[in-house]
């Protein structure tokens, strides 16, 4: 029998959460809701879930803090919810390691596709363990490779963490070097139509990049200022 996948439920609204619970469990995952932000932090050592459901607005530890703390240890994938629409909050979330965003109230078919969305995204990405060898998809420069058959990315020879996003997104700018991409056609690209988000979401990823991978003498990720962004070969 295969195990069903865990999706741990944190929002202070019971009803909510149980309703969640209710969409997710006739799908077939196995779920368990908790109400704080300090209580989830428990249940995430001790239920172990495969993605997170995180509200905002948590009495006590709110749901950023949640994500902090959480992604200072684990890349377990993580959606927040909220009913607060402004771009500063979607891209905080983002910026944290939180992996989508969906506002409140939402459609449960679409919350669910969501969450299949992120898990498949996360199952993709390597055990480390894996070889980086550059085999399948994969381009290479000096210094660097990036593998998108095995989800790895190596600097230097050292292998370089990051989610499946990130991943996509920097082989994506690679594999056509010194082209400039706009954010709409990288949101495109990338996200596609599993996600509802704005070009905001890439300039967040880019960063997050460039905390990860620094330029090289040979290579950079470039910003095209007014257009959008460039793998750029020297």
């Amino acid at each position: 029998m295969v195990n069903k996948q865990k999706i741990l439920i944190v929002d202070d609204d019971e009803n909510i959460a149980e309703l969640i619970s209710l969409y997710l469990t006739k799908e077939c995952f196995d779920t368990l809701m908790v109400h704080d932000g300090e209580k989830a932090l428990f249940a995430f050592d001790t239920y172990q879930p495969d993605l997170i459901l995180l509200d905002l607005m948590l009495p006590g530890i709110d749901g950023y803090q949640v994500c902090r703390e959480i992604r200072a240890k684990s890349n377990t994938p993580i959606i927040m919810l909220s009913a607060k629409g402004e771009v500063f909050d979607k891209v905080l979330g983002l910026e944290l390691g939180a992996d989508d965003y969906i506002m409140k109230p939402f459609d449960s078919k679409e919350m669910v596709a969501r969450v299949r969305a992120v898990l498949r995204r996360y199952q993709a990405a390597p055990k480390p363990s894996e070889s980086t060898d550059c085999k399948g998809k994969c381009v290479t420069y000096p210094g660097i490779t990036i593998n998108l058959t095995n989800y790895s990315v190596a600097v230097d020879g050292e292998n370089v963490d990051m989610p499946p996003k990130e991943l996509e997104l920097l082989y994506f700018l690679a594999s056509s070097p010194n082209q400039v991409f706009t954010r709409e056609q990288l949101l495109d690209q990338i996200w596609g139509y599993e996600y509802i988000g704005d070009t905001r979401t890439v300039d967040v990823h880019i960063k997050r990049l460039r905390e990860k991978i620094k330029d090289h003498d040979s290579w950079r990720l470039s910003t095209v200022w007014g257009i959008g962004y460039k793998f750029e070969v020297k």
